[in-house]
């Protein structure tokens, strides 16, 4: 890719960020585009459509939480992991308004750009509530795309400015439901 090519690129994913956080993952493609000093043309070369370029804004964070569950599965308990992970995926997803609805939308479809990088997300997730269940930590009767489920359903509520206040309280109802033992969510 030629230099200035790499610059549009780059800028149009730091304006993405910025504006995706503000506004939602329905942001404008033609603000975005007016917004880092491009043409919508441009914009268009490098990401045809809106979920190519969420797809190459949200890839590095899908794929740190996924490293992240597998660094948390060999340094800490089943349950710590699973506890930690989940905090942290849940406070991700409140990063930017909407993408759990177009997560769960990916996931659904196997040619969205976003369906791998969700699908291995979901994966990591379960991974780690079956590492919970196994030592008898997490309640057996929940699976990987329930727990997803409830990430959505925790990020959504933490959207919401009538819900936003009592977010840490209701995600500690959550965990604890999810967890067998003396939840430590605090």
């Amino acid at each position: 890719m030629r230099a200035d090519a790499r610059k549009n690129r780059d800028q149009l994913l730091t304006v993405a960020r910025e504006a995706v956080a503000e506004q939602g993952v329905d942001t404008s493609m033609r603000d975005l585009a007016r917004r880092a000093g491009v043409g919508l043309a441009t914009l268009l070369r490098h990401f045809p459509t809106r979920e190519a370029l969420l797809d190459a804004l949200l890839r590095t964070s899908f794929e740190e939480l996924t490293a992240q569950a597998e660094e948390l599965a060999a340094s800490q308990s089943a349950e710590d992991a699973l506890l930690a992970w989940l905090r942290d995926c849940v406070s991700w997803t409140t990063t930017y308004r909407g993408v759990t609805v177009l997560m769960a939308a990916a996931i659904e479809d196997p040619d969205s750009a976003l369906h791998a990088s969700c699908t291995t997300l979901r994966a990591a997730g379960a991974r780690l509530l079956e590492r919970a269940q196994a030592a008898g930590a997490a309640r057996g009767d929940l699976d990987g795309d329930e727990l997803f489920a409830l990430i959505a359903a925790l990020a959504w509520l933490g959207d919401q400015p009538s819900f936003a206040p009592s977010a840490d309280h209701l995600f500690e109802v959550v965990a604890s439901a999810i967890l067998t033992g003396p939840a430590r969510v605090g």
